[in-house]
């Protein structure tokens, strides 16, 4: 497709996407000695692996924004939207257009980072802790976490703990319902296979008294995961099953939908240990997939292996309540091969849009919902009835399974389907007593209009509107059926006030200004990436046509269109000939690369193969990804000039090399430099037969400057929130897909579901594996990457990674006389990040990065990286997206804070006297009695131009310590929070 509007409007947003315009890139170069950035390029990246161009190839080349959302609009013209009954864990949800407008599409939510500053991440803390508090009160769990990717990895996580929980250490049989969701099935049984557990099928209709207990008293089994509903509809009374597993003691976990437990008997009052599953529908669109924010809830016992991130209550230096991260959060970077887990990325922002809405709708709103939802459904059932299908499901709440009476009706049945563009389940018959059968879900989105249509689909007659809705105000009542008190969970004040839009769109206002993000300042955070999310990128998130698709909607030939582009764009970025785009965080990444190496090492009798070589530079997510992959961890050392140490790596391979499946390298280093010797390393590694995996964190440095798959790297992530511009979200949405070489094609990860769901039995799974529960992991959000990508063209990926290099180098150059660059690669260059070593100035005067940190806050901005991947250093990443205005406020910023650490190291003033160990000072500093040695002005306005820009902290600095003494994730019961 042409660009109707010319070459120049396409250029425009490469200039727009890249911060410093022509004259600053002058100014830093001059700063740098250098003419143009082509230089630093040349002196920083090694030559046998630079190359000169990229080549995106067909569709490649680059569109202004009105050009590239035509051609997306071009690709989805032809693509039906289905009104979808088909569930399976998917359900049409109502995106409340208050919550759309204020959350989804704001840059406020949509760009901070991951809140691991507290001070300056309160709302978002706030709104986690609020969807932590929804999760607790409808499972009846007194813990639970801030969002998980999906949930089939929360069904993966919750059979890892039970594991880690057994109480008979020798038990490596897990016993999994047959009904669970299959993608469910699929990823759990991958990830048991990995490490050796083995997963048994059970059929929970079949159940009879004692039944379980012959399999637990044994010792042979840790543990269980029950669906509630289960894939069916069927809501099983799990009481005595669960009685049964406990008694020998068990792990019992359950697969559970948040919205049908406001009419449902709890878990925990079943006696349940783990309850997981999707907030999709609590107003999420279906995006074709994702993403959705997973919930996982569990006893107190379980709290420090709770996987992922809590959100905690602390206090700050004043005695006031104060919201911060607890616990595990960063564990796999502390634990590293000992992790329970190697999650990273959450999915906070919907997680925020889940809490948001529950707010917005209060408990009356949400049991308003589920009643409603459970009485369509209950219509249904009793339409089927009537018209002579037999119904299979007894005891449901939003899902009916039924069967026809023959393969003509069943048939009739799909056409009338076919023709009326409506989706729903029609399971394929199998065997010599084929039964034919079909099932459908109801959802919130659904009118008495699309019942009245499905029901004519499905019997071939269609009801009177009049009929419909007398049926639906009869049957109103019978929710109070299915046993859960409607006065006994969410009490707090904040869930029994549904507020007027006015109210909430101030309320969701007053959360928003105490988060930091890009629609502040710059976010210098090493390794993460945090650049422009450009609006162009994000408009088509919105769109019906994309956000209102089921993941198992035969006819995609938009979204098909646009992943194709997407992945044969980044396979000629890596150079590398497949792509799977189905890892949906970097640390999933991982884990499928990993698993695709090991799959390929089995499939040439090379199993014996599983040593991973892991560089002690690394991410804390490799070496954890390692053993989850099956993997036992060999560190290697890096040398003094922070590069991969060849000696140690020649010598472990004379100890390990039979045995080596592969290493894990981060390029450029995690210590900001391009290591010279990398084709070298490659080169080492093939030469063991071992494969080469690339950690794709750092290709920002990399667009067109260079290629994993033409230096040797076998297989890398590529993270889409990092390098191509899906936003951070307050911690996630992300999405890591993996390149392969052609010999690793094959190993790639499979769809977790097909669309006959047929659930297979153990010996049938094979080599193949799943790591997500879509098949493209997040689809929704691939459209930003694509956007960027096409808008970008080749020149502009290029002319990025250009500038993200510049400017890190003038930053490193501008502040290394006051801070030391601890690491610089070839003529004392640095790649895209640098390190600032404060361990001397600790060492000296006892200000610590965290000091240092907190005072930034101060100044409006937040702090970079702290202590990763050496502990008492800052690592510093501009991207291209700073403009070199902003970068010099940070540069006066941290100078500033050295004068401070100076004026401490000279006895000019204590440490305990100076604002960078009263930093952050809050608004309300000012209007306190002043005993500090400094001035109000110095704490709060500390350069002039910070009265203009200024951002206030929310909050005195945090206790961490106290909040873990006195961990508390979720709201009491009676505790007000007011609006």
């Amino acid at each position: 497709m042409e660009d109707k509007t010319g070459d120049v409007a396409a250029a425009m947003f490469k200039d727009r996407h890249i911060g410093p315009n022509a004259a600053d890139i002058q100014k830093m170069c001059e700063a740098l000695g250098v003419e143009r950035p082509e230089e630093i390029i040349r002196a920083t990246v090694p030559q046998d692996i630079y190359q000169p161009q990229l080549n995106l190839g067909e569709g490649g080349a680059p569109l202004s924004e009105m050009a590239a959302l035509a051609k997306l609009r071009e690709y989805l013209a032809d693509q039906p939207l289905y009104r979808s009954f088909y569930g399976m864990g998917y359900y049409p949800a109502i995106t409340p257009p208050a919550l759309q407008r204020y959350v989804f599409e704001n840059p406020g939510w949509y760009t901070p980072y991951t809140p691991y500053q507290a001070e300056i991440s309160q709302g978002r803390l706030e709104l986690l802790f609020l969807f932590q508090t929804l999760c607790c009160e409808l499972t009846g769990l007194p813990v639970a976490g801030a969002s998980l990717l999906d949930e089939a990895t929360a069904a993966a996580e919750a059979m890892s703990l039970s594991y880690s929980q057994r109480k008979h250490k020798a038990a490596q049989r897990y016993l999994v319902a047959r009904s669970l969701f299959p993608q469910t099935l699929a990823v759990v049984a991958s990830r048991a296979r990995a490490v050796g557990i083995k997963i048994e099928l059970w059929d929970m209709a079949e159940y009879k008294a004692g039944a379980l207990e012959q399999r637990f008293a044994t010792g042979d089994y840790f543990g269980a995961l029950l669906g509630y509903p289960d894939s069916t509809g069927e809501v099983y009374p799990l009481a005595a099953m669960v009685a049964e597993i406990k008694r020998y003691d068990g792990v019992v976990g359950c697969c559970t939908d948040l919205l049908a437990l406001n009419l449902l008997t709890p878990p925990a009052e079943l006696g349940v240990d783990i309850a997981c599953g999707s907030a999709q529908r609590l107003g999420v669109p279906m995006g074709y997939g994702g993403p959705h924010a997973a919930f996982f809830a569990c006893v107190e016992t379980f709290k420090r292996q709770l996987p992922g991130r809590v959100v905690g209550r602390s206090v700050d230096r004043s005695g006031a309540p104060a919201y911060r991260l607890a616990l595990q959060t960063r564990e796999q970077h502390i634990k590293r091969e000992r992790a329970t887990s190697n999650i990273c990325t959450a999915q906070a922002l919907l997680a925020v849009m889940a809490a948001a809405y529950g707010v917005y709708h209060g408990r009356s709103g949400l049991q308003a919902i589920a009643t409603q939802v459970h009485s369509r459904a209950t219509v249904v059932a009793q339409w089927l009835a009537e018209h002579g299908l037999t119904l299979l499901t007894q005891q449901f709440f939003d899902t009916v399974r039924f069967r026809y009476a023959g393969a003509r009706e069943y048939e009739e049945a799909k056409q009338r389907a076919n023709t009326a563009q409506i989706q729903l389940v029609f399971v394929p018959p199998a065997g010599a007593q084929a039964s034919y059968e079909g099932q459908l879900s109801v959802a919130e989105a659904h009118t008495p209009e699309d019942l009245r249509e499905v029901l004519w689909v499905v019997t071939g007659v269609k009801p009177e509107r009049e009929d419909v809705v007398g049926r639906l105000g009869a049957d109103a009542s019978a929710a109070a059926m299915l046993g859960r008190d409607p006065e006994s969970y969410l009490g707090q004040a904040i869930f029994n006030r549904p507020p007027s839009e006015l109210e909430f769109m101030r309320w969701l206002g007053r959360l928003e200004a105490k988060d930091i993000s890009l629609a502040h300042s710059m976010i210098p955070l090493g390794s993460c990436t945090m650049k422009l999310n450009a609006a162009a990128e994000l408009i088509p998130l919105s769109w019906a046509s994309l956000g209102q698709v089921h993941p198992c909607q035969e006819h995609v030939p938009g979204y098909q269109r646009m992943m194709a582009d997407l992945q044969r764009w980044l396979a000629a970025i890596t150079q590398l000939d497949s792509v799977s785009l189905q890892p949906n965080s970097g640390a999933q990444g991982e884990l499928a690369g990993l698993m695709t190496i090991m799959s390929y090492l089995r499939s040439c009798g090379q199993g014996h193969r599983r040593i991973c070589f892991v560089p002690a530079s690394a991410h804390g997510t490799n070496p954890a990804s390692s053993v989850m992959a099956g993997m036992q961890v060999v560190v290697i050392r890096c040398d003094d000039e922070g590069n991969i140490d060849l000696q140690h790596l020649r010598d472990m391979l004379a100890v390990h090399g039979a045995n080596l499946a592969c290493l894990m390298v981060t390029y450029p280093s995690t210590h900001g430099v391009f290591e010279p010797d990398i084709r070298t390393i490659c080169e080492l590694i093939h030469a063991a037969g071992g494969q080469v995996y690339l950690d794709g964190a750092n290709l920002n440095a990399q667009l067109g400057i260079c290629a994993p798959g033409a230096y040797g790297v076998d297989v890398c992530h590529l993270n889409l929130h990092k390098t191509f511009c899906i936003p951070h979200g307050g911690g996630g949405p992300g999405a890591g897909p993996i390149a392969v070489a052609a010999h690793l094609s094959p190993h790639l990860p499979r769809p977790p579901v097909s669309l006959g769901l047929q659930v297979q039995a153990e010996d049938a799974w094979g080599e193949g594996y799943s790591v997500a529960a879509c098949a493209f992991g997040s689809p929704l959000i691939l459209v930003i990457s694509w956007m960027y990508i096409q808008m970008m063209g080749a020149e502009g990926l290029r002319a990025a990674s250009q500038v993200a290099i510049l400017n890190a180098n003038y930053m490193a150059r501008r502040l290394a006389p006051y801070y030391p660059i601890l690491f610089r690669g070839k003529g004392g260059w640095v790649a895209h990040e640098c390190l600032l070593d404060l361990r001397a100035i600790t060492r000296r005067t006892k200000v610590t990065v965290e000091d240092v940190a907190k005072r930034l806050m101060d100044f409006g901005f937040h702090a970079p990286t702290m202590s990763f991947p050496i502990a008492g250093t800052l690592m510093i990443e501009p991207t291209e997206s700073e403009g070199l205005e902003e970068m010099n406020r940070f540069i006066a910023a941290m100078i500033a804070i050295h004068g401070e650490i100076e004026a401490v190291a000279s006895a000019a003033v204590t440490l305990a006297q100076s604002p960078l160990k009263g930093a952050p000072h809050p608004w309300w500093t000012l209007t306190e009695p002043w005993e500090a040695a400094y001035t109000p002005k110095q704490a709060c306005f500390p350069l002039p131009w910070v009265k203009e820009r200024k951002f206030w902290p929310a909050t005195y600095r945090i206790d961490n310590a106290h909040g873990d003494r006195q961990f508390v994730c979720a709201c009491g019961p009676v505790e007000a929070y007011e609006m």
